[in-house]
């Protein structure tokens, strides 16, 4: 593929990566390349399209070229789990790897889905999983289940999983009844009357699903479900303003966070897998918030 020719004709050196396929749409370099630049770090970080299959040859290819890490998006997070030398006991646990870094020529594995989103949920609404009774939509999906996850890891009061496919959903319930713990979770059917009924019992909801993204998508819950009192992060992020799901939220009054919080968290961790020190958040975060006005 060459990489090591494109690492080098950019100035600094291209040393980081995201990989995906398409990968065009991605604004993680317009995060990361002002965090590198403002720790006076050496390294440019690149988009790079990997077809699906070649993830383990990329991986090997990266390290070859001297590439400090790369971050994984869809559709690659898990076949990245089989591509790594060493695997972070959370990714194991959430089933997908999304940052690499390469130290001494080894590959290991991290997802920072989970983590980035419990940061996120702190931020955007000063509160801990562990006190929130959590809905999400989409949870049969690799952010879904990833989120589902890590929310019974923290201990949250109440866990409801919802997705189009019923069979998925029981199957994440099962894997998280079999990390053992205490948490309450349950699967809900995706019709109105039972996601009234759940939401009822609901303080945080979370969408998982890629609805949203397009003015057209359909809507993913009856917007008379949605109270003041709920707390609601869509996982999607629109350039264009917000998602219909953040708008109907808003409009009834409750709190609400888009995608584009996590893809923050998510960065700033992946930051510091790669160089053992905190991230420059408001740096990124600026940015982020530039990129999206493009």
């Amino acid at each position: 593929m060459g990489w090591d020719a494109v690492a080098r004709r950019f100035t600094p050196p291209a040393r980081l990566a995201v990989i995906g396929d398409p990968i065009g749409h991605s604004r993680s370099p317009q995060m990361h390349n002002p965090a590198l630049q403002a720790c006076g770090i050496d390294a440019q970080y690149i988009r790079v399209q990997v077809p699906v299959g070649r993830v383990a040859e990329a991986f090997r290819q990266f390290a070859a070229c001297g590439f400090l890490g790369v971050n994984i998006t869809i559709p690659h997070k898990f076949e990245a789990l089989d591509a790594v030398d060493e695997l972070d006991p959370l990714a194991r646990q959430l089933g997908a790897v999304n940052t690499l870094a390469i130290r001494d020529g080894k590959l290991h594995g991290y997802n920072s889905d989970g983590p980035g989103f419990l940061r996120s949920v702190k931020e955007a609404f000063g509160a801990d999983i562990q006190d929130l009774r959590v809905l999400i939509l989409g949870a049969g999906g690799g952010a879904g289940r990833a989120v589902a996850v890590q929310s019974a890891l923290s201990g949250c009061q109440k866990l409801q999983l919802v997705n189009r496919s019923q069979a998925k959903a029981e199957a994440v319930a099962s894997e998280i009844q079999a990390l053992g713990g205490n948490v309450d979770v349950s699967v809900v059917l995706w019709d109105d009357d039972s996601l009234r009924d759940a939401l009822a019992n609901t303080d945080l909801i979370v969408n998982a699903t890629s609805l949203g993204m397009k003015p057209n998508d359909s809507k993913l819950l009856p917007a008379d479900a949605l109270q003041a009192s709920h707390l609601v992060f869509d996982m999607v992020y629109r350039a264009g303003g917000e998602t219909p799901l953040l708008a109907d939220a808003r409009q009834v009054g409750a709190r609400t966070v888009d995608g584009l919080t996590l893809l923050l968290h998510q960065g700033a961790i992946s930051f510091e897998h790669w160089f053992d020190r905190p991230a420059p958040l408001e740096v990124m975060r600026e940015g982020l918030r530039k990129a999206v006005m493009e």
